[in-house]
């Protein structure tokens, strides 16, 4: 038999599954009597488990929700699972401080053979340039904002355009979801004023209490959040992820040497010094001038409306380099 703090260990980590476990179930899995199993069920609630017996035939137990927050048991592949995610969390994050702190209190607590892998697997989570200005989120606003889209209550809000804007515009809104895009956190939320569905910076909302009534969800364009998001932040409907301009081209260059740069392009080779590229963008303009950044003759396959913003941007080029020169001139 397993010595009792062993035992205990095991019992809880059983108990941590989401499901009932009748005390037959358990001193099976345990090796052990049903007598012993009420035994250490007792011990753990001294612990301050909040264990509840499901009443019912077999009967049963149950691990619930506590007023405290007991010790926790991990097996090693959920202690590393949640070394990485706290590492990763820990970098310009709205939590990033808390992060910090959980991961040290994890770290003095692992066994050496744990603590040794972890060290060895460090990640950093890097911040690209242009978010550098990403201002940090409130975990206050943030746990407001996630409080009212459980409980589907409408809300208002002061929302600013961006920065400098020293006044805040107020809106009335059924918020949605909490997301995520690229290192910025933002509400998702049908604007009752607008009649239509929005996404609001969280850094740039000010939660105005009281909350108003409850919704009825609606359904979001597209049918799920990351359709939505990504439909909106290529300029799109929110009904489609595809780019509402695509365009093909032949690069003067190795498919090898543009692939890296792509992106979710589409590259095809088409000989040692050519290849085919296929992508989109959220205008016409901004799809030549992405194109433009490959420094190679270019070869423009179609839609006709791709060959007509390069005749706009080349004019509009000449017209920059014309005026460069006229104000050397003028300066001499």
């Amino acid at each position: 038999m397993q010595k009792t703090s062993s035992r205990l260990l095991a019992l809880l980590s059983l108990l941590q599954t989401p499901r009932d476990w009748s005390g037959g179930d358990l001193a099976r899995r345990l090796s052990v009597t049903s007598r012993t199993v009420r035994r250490d069920i007792d011990r753990l609630r001294d612990l301050g488990y909040p264990i509840t017996t499901v009443m019912g035939p077999a009967g049963g137990y149950r691990l619930e929700a506590g007023t405290r927050m007991p010790p926790l048991l991990f097996d090693d592949g959920q202690a590393v699972a949640l070394a990485v995610a706290l590492q990763t969390a820990a970098t310009g994050t709205a939590v990033a401080e808390d992060a910090a702190r959980a991961l040290a209190t994890l770290s003095q607590v692992m066994p050496a053979h744990l603590r040794h892998r972890i060290d060895r697997l460090r990640v950093t989570a890097v911040r690209p340039p242009s978010a550098g200005d990403t201002s940090e989120v409130d975990p206050e606003v943030l746990m407001e904002l996630s409080r009212v889209i459980h409980a589907q209550q409408e809300l208002r809000l002061d929302h600013t355009s961006g920065p400098g804007t020293s006044s805040a515009a107020p809106r009335r809104v059924q918020p949605h979801h909490l997301v995520t895009w690229r290192h910025r956190w933002y509400l998702v939320a049908y604007d009752l004023d607008r009649a239509d569905w929005r996404t609001f910076r969280v850094d740039r909302i000010r939660p105005r209490t009281p909350t108003g009534p409850r919704f009825t969800p609606r359904r979001l364009p597209g049918g799920d959040v990351s359709t939505f998001i990504t439909s909106r932040f290529r300029g799109n409907d929110g009904t489609s992820t595809d780019w509402p301009c695509r365009g093909e081209v032949v690069l003067h260059l190795p498919a090898a040497d543009v692939a890296p740069y792509a992106q979710d392009a589409i590259v095809e080779e088409l000989g040692p010094h050519h290849c085919r590229l296929t992508l989109g963008s959220w205008s016409w303009t901004a799809l030549a001038t992405t194109l433009g950044r490959f420094d190679t003759d270019i070869e423009v396959i179609g839609p006709p409306p791709l060959a007509t913003a390069f005749a706009d941007l080349a004019a509009r080029y000449a017209r920059a380099a014309g005026s460069e020169r006229v104000a050397r001139t003028a300066q001499g």
